[in-house]
């Protein structure tokens, strides 16, 4: 499959730079839809648009039998791109600085490496539209889970390019991979005054000061030391002059946990600690946003990944991917059914490591061949019955 794929290496590379010149927002991916459902015609294959509102769904195989998904997502990012490369972005302020638009390409090199298999079961590939963050209260995974797109699927994989790991490489992990993304918008609420009477006053300030101490002490003291945890106060904000008193200070937080367990034990300690303001003769509000859960890889569809992957790319070249605390909303789709999600190496051997959500972010395009190849080989491999 590999050496089959290398053959569709400047088409995957043509793509790629395509979308990567033309990045939009989450659901607002209609050019990269538009060039996602032409591809498609153009190969003869089965498609639905508009599918969790930008998203395609698109079909092989005669559906007698196993059903694996492939999702790959669609989005930029609002970054201004720093690379100055042929294909730099066309938008100002948008960039694909995540690899969405490798994922997509590798995708459609699926489509490539797999219209001509005779396939008893299906192969269903699900380009998916707003990974990046909640977009009014909702994700592409999430609406394309409500519009249907992976009824009856037996199982779902994915892959994520990464910018620190060699091209020629992939890293997995059973179980735990990425973290809950919660998020909490509290309020310290006192009574605003002159700075030269602070007496008459109900200080929110003040009253804040032995609130954050509380809270940063959450993981260190509260939370098992094994459990991963994570409470990051991004904004605080309060007051506009020296010589005022505000009413209120503002506080965002971010959260990350990967067990239920922990995600409500943190909730309910970041609420006891907003309460030292009623102490003080204040008042708070809390409000919790939950985001994306955590993602759980199924440890069969990992081993499956392995397999393929050391089978295509020897087993030198399969790493033990540590658990982060970042998001992926890949997570509901894994909910819904058992999956997996792979890192996929796109950094120049020879070159300096690319991190993600960076101005500079950019892949070795060596690297496409070899996801599509494994994206295939995997679902292959998955309806022909060759992986147990």
């Amino acid at each position: 499959m590999l050496n089959k794929a290398k053959t569709i290496h400047d088409k995957l590379i043509n793509l790629r730079r395509t979308i990567h010149k033309h990045p939009e927002l989450g659901f607002q991916e209609i050019k990269t839809s538009a060039l996602i459902a032409n591809t498609l015609r153009e190969l003869g294959i089965e498609f639905q648009p508009n599918v969790g509102k930008t998203g395609v769904v698109a079909h092989l195989g005669d559906g007698n039998g196993p059903k694996i998904g492939i999702r790959a997502d669609m989005d930029a990012l609002p970054i201004l791109e720093a690379n100055e490369v042929e294909y730099k972005s066309q938008v100002p302020g948008k960039m694909h600085a995540c690899g969405h638009d490798s994922h997509t390409a590798m995708l459609l090199g699926v489509a490539m490496l797999l219209k001509d298999e005779p396939i008893a079961g299906e192969v269903r590939l699900l380009f998916q539209p707003a990974e990046e963050g909640n977009v009014n209260g909702t994700s592409g995974a999430q609406e394309m889970i409500k519009e249907h797109a992976l009824d009856d699927l037996d199982t779902v994989i994915a892959l994520h390019v990464n910018g620190t790991l060699d091209c020629g490489q992939i890293a997995l992990i059973s179980g735990y991979s990425h973290a809950n993304t919660d998020r909490v918008y509290a309020k310290i609420i006192g009574k605003g005054g002159h700075g030269a009477v602070p007496h008459e006053a109900i200080d929110p300030i003040f009253m804040t000061a032995p609130i954050l101490t509380a809270i940063h002490g959450i993981v260190s003291r509260r939370v098992n030391p094994i459990m991963p945890a994570v409470i990051t106060v991004g904004r605080l904000a309060g007051g506009n002059t020296a010589n005022v008193i505000p009413d209120t200070v503002e506080l965002e937080l971010t959260i990350r946990s990967t067990t239920k367990e922990v995600q409500k034990l943190l909730m309910d300690e970041i609420e006891k600690a907003l309460s030292i303001a009623r102490l003080l003769g204040g008042d708070y509000t809390c409000d919790v946003e939950y985001g994306y859960p955590a993602l759980h890889n199924d440890e069969h569809v990992v081993r499956w990944i392995e397999k393929v992957g050391s089978d295509l790319l020897g087993s030198d070249n399969i790493k033990q991917r540590p658990l982060g605390m970042g998001g992926e909303d890949f997570s509901f789709m894994v909910n819904s059914c058992t999956g997996a999600m792979f890192s996929l190496g796109v950094k120049d051997p020879n070159g300096e490591p690319k991190y993600l959500h960076h101005s500079e972010f950019d892949i070795d395009e060596n690297a496409l061949p070899i996801g599509a190849a494994l994206l295939a080989e995997t679902a292959l491999r998955f309806v022909r019955g060759e992986l147990s």
